[in-house]
């Protein structure tokens, strides 16, 4: 008889997962065994079997509940009917506010999804390329000129200051996370409108 899923069967692997990440994001995917993940989550071995089949699966999932997540933050934030600067403010600010409490999950997603099978990492790749495309269409809006060859190159270099502002954001620091948005948006903003 197949066993049943517990009344908190979702809270329990939400925590899993974000232990998950915080090992993976610590020690490294390659370094990290079901032992050890079962001794962070503060699990025995067997109920985290019950939940995952093994690492790769944690991993996976690590990997596509944040891009998921991350994707419905910044599109139920979209809109196109705003003007092109505030729309892509708007933006910005979602996938940074999403990002809040999530710096495991993140350097997991950048350092870790090359440990994955093909398959898996083309449906991950197809969750951050919708993520780009949203971003893509409110830059664009900034600037209709970059349809073509610069959309692609100047859309990369906001996630590029978007994505990496983990390894030197402190929420205590002297700039916060809103203030952060702001420059990031004037930046690529004025940027984008320079080119042609």
């Amino acid at each position: 008889m197949a066993r049943t899923k517990a009344v908190d069967y979702e809270e329990k692997r939400e925590a899993i997962l974000q232990s998950a990440a915080k090992l993976f994001a610590d020690v490294g995917y390659d370094r990290s065994s079901m032992s050890q993940l079962a001794e962070v989550c503060g699990v025995s071995k067997a109920l985290l079997y019950h939940y995952y089949s093994g690492k790769d699966s944690l991993l996976y999932d690590v990997i596509g509940a944040h891009l998921k997540d991350l994707c419905q933050t910044v599109e139920a934030a979209d809109r196109p009917d705003a003007p092109a600067e505030e729309r892509l403010h708007l933006l910005i600010s979602a996938l940074l506010e999403a990002y809040r409490e999530a710096d495991h999950e993140h350097k997991v997603q950048i350092n870790e999804m090359k440990h994955l099978p093909a398959d898996q990492q083309e449906a991950l790749k197809d969750l951050e390329r919708r993520l780009v495309a949203c971003f893509a269409k409110a830059v664009l809006g900034v600037n209709p000129h970059l349809a073509g060859r610069l959309l692609k190159p100047v859309t990369m270099s906001l996630f590029g200051m978007l994505n990496w502002h983990y390894m030197w954001f402190r929420p205590s620091g002297e700039i916060s996370r809103e203030e952060y948005a702001r420059i990031a948006s004037r930046l690529i903003i004025d940027g984008a409108r320079g080119l042609t």
